[in-house]
């Protein structure tokens, strides 16, 4: 009984300067008024001296209480009791700290979900890192250990051996550029330089450089009208690569017909559109091609080549250019990639 008077009492002091101090200013109010003498100002002093001590206990058990409750609420989450923030109470004279319990245990469930989606995402990525450098180390380890192991004395095979090496070795190398640059991306370590640049010239340039590779399968490579003066805003570098992946991925899966590069003018951007005749991506896959690794086609993806790290690079540095990528595609009928740029 004293224990839970004493508590209450320690609780409630915390009030008791300001308890104290309107109390003595209602005495000096009344005996000013009043005229009271010493003797009964003593007796109502002790009256009012009681009284405080009996609010402070009060207001302490009270105190005493909501900290309970509060306790109480806490350990529950602590111990994920509770699903979603709509379980969360607190009784009437708390509602404020209880919205902003539920604010904060919603935050925190939310940063708990993300953790362990990044950690599913990096064990993910490491295996599929590792499965990625199996392949051509396998590839460059078994062509030169039959190159030691006397084929290099054979000239029928000897060249086509080493040929197939250093492909593994291109794809290699191409594979650690891929990973050095989305790594950097998603750090925030790569650096970008915005300037204004002539849409047309760009473009041409990027289409004359990959018309070879689009010739060499048969296929036509096309840059459609753009308005000579028109001016877009982005890293003329970065861009680059988003468009080297978009052609090249669209002369990969077109095997007859066109590829083309062309910007629509909107009101205030410019949308840039590769656009292919190929075999077009299903309605399932088109959420998830920009996933790295992903591959629609495994055997066909690594036949023609590619890390499967092309669109996951577009796909971030465009977002850096507060710009998103859109696809548009039906089996059998080609597809449709588009960004905006700022005019």
């Amino acid at each position: 009984m004293w224990n839970k008077l004493q508590k209450n009492l320690t609780s409630g002091r915390v009030f008791y300067l300001e308890i104290f101090a309107l109390s003595i200013f209602f005495l000096i109010i009344l005996s000013l008024l009043l005229q009271v003498t010493f003797f009964l100002f003593i007796k109502i002093l002790i009256g009012v001296t009681a009284v405080d001590i009996l609010v402070i206990y009060f207001i302490g058990r009270k105190r005493n209480k909501e900290m309970a409750e509060i306790k109480s609420l806490i350990n529950s989450i602590r111990k994920n009791k509770f699903e979603a923030a709509d379980e969360i109470h607190l009784s009437s004279g708390l509602y404020e700290l209880e919205d902003e319990i539920k604010k904060m245990f919603v935050k925190t469930k939310s940063d708990i979900e993300n953790l362990k989606k990044l950690e599913r995402i990096r064990t993910e990525f490491l295996g599929n890192v590792s499965h990625e450098l199996r392949t051509p180390i396998f590839g460059i380890q078994g062509y030169l250990e039959t190159l030691l192991n006397g084929a290099i004395n054979d000239d029928s095979v000897k060249e086509k051996f080493v040929s197939k090496a250093a492909r593994h070795a291109e794809n290699l190398n191409t594979l650690l550029n891929d990973l050095i640059d989305i790594s950097m991306i998603e750090s925030g370590q790569m650096k970008m330089s915005f300037r204004y640049f002539n849409a047309q010239e760009y473009f041409q340039s990027i289409v004359e450089e990959m018309k070879v590779i689009a010739e060499e399968k048969g296929i036509k490579l096309l840059l459609g009208e753009i308005r000579p003066k028109l001016q877009l805003f982005g890293d003329k570098i970065r861009l680059r690569q988003v468009m080297v992946n978009l052609i090249s991925n669209a002369i990969k899966y077109t095997d007859k017909g066109s590829v083309t590069v062309t910007v629509e003018e909107e009101e205030s951007d410019g949308r840039v559109i590769v656009q292919d005749t190929g075999i077009g991506i299903s309605e399932d896959n088109l959420s998830r091609i920009f996933e790295r690794f992903y591959r629609i086609d495994k055997d066909r993806s690594r036949e023609i080549g590619g890390t499967g790290l092309g669109l996951a690079i577009v796909k971030h540095i465009l977002e850096a250019h507060n710009s998103k990528i859109m696809v548009e595609s039906k089996l059998g009928e080609g597809s449709r990639f588009s960004f905006k740029l700022k005019k």
